[in-house]
């Protein structure tokens, strides 16, 4: 195997993804520690602790202790190079977790057992399913009262239309909650709440009617585990890697983050079962992993990473080929070629420049706004990677400025920070009203805030009563200006010149479909078509 081949077979790209406060962050900081990336864990929440979660690091994260941005971090595990995106667990920040999905090749769901299967979840499956992404379910939360395990993955089978093949099993939950038992590996995981589990907790268990199994959980506990996983045998059978990485197949881990329980054994699974980077759709081609020639996309951007500093970093997937600094690469919207003498690999806050990359890497280019969500470079031919949506939002605000005198730094903040796909900006059609459409209310506290302390300008926002946004494409122009000419008041065009009509309600929406046969009305827009 030749250099190029072993760089892309130790790869490993993939996010956490979850419900917000099923345990995401914790599980996060858990893996950079295994990996020798962080020292100390800092607790979001935890005001003893001044450090915070090293994934969060926009301020007004730290103030609120949620993740808002997805943030991109690298370490090494047991000779494998782990690029791990943390997703926004907060439903208001979907449309970011949506387009970080386009750009792993596997995801880790983490459910709070205690919970279960919440709305959240729901979605985030949904946009697995459209790629057939490979997934992992790590059962969070063991040590705390919650769904007896059975029932706990049939609710997450039926709730998510998935099949589960549990990997590990719990001795019993909550006050209860004695320790794993790895189907794997054939071990067994002792818990012991007051501390950390380490290696010497670790006990080869190959069979379970060995007597080393009653002295450690007691008589009455190894016999219901004995029980439980010949059931998981007999339903289950062996676990086979071909479904898991076809998407139609999630093994399932159980254990407890915040006590570092179970994550170790979900760690080295992963290593072994996870996909390595795969080939990709274009709008031309398939592109596969081992070309030679370089290509990959932009999935997120994000201004102003150093407040000291005015700058703007796009982070691209590398699809194929071997990225370099310094050397020129085709950008082919803007049908240019640029290049990059600073490019960045990223542990959170921190970012080491780096002289290459290889498929799967995800690769900080310095960017003075030549960049959009969705942009492709590659080595000379053009063409797009498929499937980057951009979602309808579902509040729309005007934006009123304040301060007249800032109208400048309002427009450049505008555009800038709906470039980081948080938001969209639209434009009144044949108007300057400046509408913006999110997915959820905590994303105009950001804007608002971001506005003010990054670009100076001062701003309010007044709701309106749409409900959705449509793109609008038709056959016949003739039938699209009539339509846009009686509905003036709700056609808006999006940043890229796109018209797009918001309706008022689904009542609206139904009526203008069923009266306009002539006209698609889309509700995501395909970045690249």
């Amino acid at each position: 195997m030749n250099k190029f081949d072993s760089e892309i077979h130790k790869r490993r790209t993939f996010a956490i993804i979850s419900h917000p406060d099923a345990g995401k962050t914790t599980l996060t900081e858990k893996f950079l520690l295994f990996g020798g990336a962080i020292q100390t864990a800092g607790a979001v929440k935890s005001n003893k602790i001044k450090k915070h979660a090293t994934s969060d690091f926009m301020e007004i994260e730290r103030q609120r202790g949620i993740s808002v941005a997805t943030s991109v971090m690298s370490f090494e595990y047991k000779g494998v190079l782990i690029n791990l995106l943390d997703t926004p667990g907060h439903k208001d920040f979907a449309e970011d977790t949506y387009r970080t999905l386009t750009a792993v090749d596997s995801v880790v769901l983490v459910i709070d057992s205690v919970k279960g299967v919440e709305e959240q979840t729901r979605k985030l499956m949904e946009v697995c399913r459209m790629r057939d992404t490979p997934v992992i379910v790590f059962m969070n939360k063991l040590d705390r009262d919650g769904q007896p395990p059975f029932d706990l993955v049939d609710d997450v089978e039926k709730e998510l239309n998935i099949h589960l093949h549990p990997l590990s099993w719990p001795i019993n939950n909550g006050k209860e909650f004695k320790g794993v038992y790895n189907l794997y590996d054939k071990s067994l995981l002792l818990f012991n709440p007051n501390q950390k589990a380490t290696e010497e907790d670790m006990v080869p268990i190959g069979d379970l009617s060995d007597p080393l199994l009653a002295r450690m959980v007691g008589e009455k506990d190894a016999a219901q585990l004995r029980e439980d996983v010949e059931l998981i045998e007999g339903v289950y059978g062996a676990f086979e890697r071909g479904p898991y990485l076809a998407g139609k197949t999630a093994p399932v881990f159980f254990g407890s983050a915040i006590n570092n329980f179970g994550v170790k054994e979900l760690l080295d699974s992963f290593i072994r079962i996870a996909p390595e980077p795969r080939s990709r759709e274009t709008t031309k081609r398939v592109v596969e992993v081992a070309e030679d020639k370089l290509s990959g996309f932009i999935f997120k951007i994000h201004a102003n990473l150093d407040p000291k500093h005015r700058d703007r970093i796009a982070f691209m997937r590398v699809c194929s080929g071997r990225f370099e600094r310094n050397k020129y690469y085709h950008h082919v919207r803007l049908e240019k070629e640029v290049r990059f003498s600073n490019p960045y690999s990223f542990l959170a806050r921190d970012k080491d420049v780096i002289d290459e990359a290889f498929p799967g890497d995800v690769v900080g280019l310095f960017d003075t706004g030549n960049f959009k969500i969705g942009d492709t470079l590659t080595e000379g031919e053009d063409f797009y990677f498929t499937g980057i949506p951009s979602f309808s939002p579902e509040i729309f605000k005007e934006v009123v400025n304040k301060d007249p005198m800032k109208t400048k730094q309002l427009e450049k903040g505008l555009l800038q920070l709906t470039d980081e796909g948080v938001a969209q900006l639209f434009t009144q059609y044949g108007g300057n009203r400046k509408i913006i459409g999110c997915v959820g209310e905590l994303q105009f506290e950001v804007i608002q805030y971001r506005l003010l302390q990054e670009y100076g300008a001062s701003v309010q926002f007044n709701s309106l009563p749409f409900y959705k946004a449509c793109w609008l494409t038709a056959e016949d122009r003739k039938k699209l200006d009539e339509f846009i000419r009686f509905k003036t008041a709700n056609i808006v065009e999006d940043k890229d010149g796109h018209l797009v009509y918001l309706a008022q309600s689904q009542w609206f929406l139904n009526t203008e479909i069923a009266n306009n046969p002539g006209i698609e009305f889309h509700f995501t827009s395909e970045i690249h078509k």
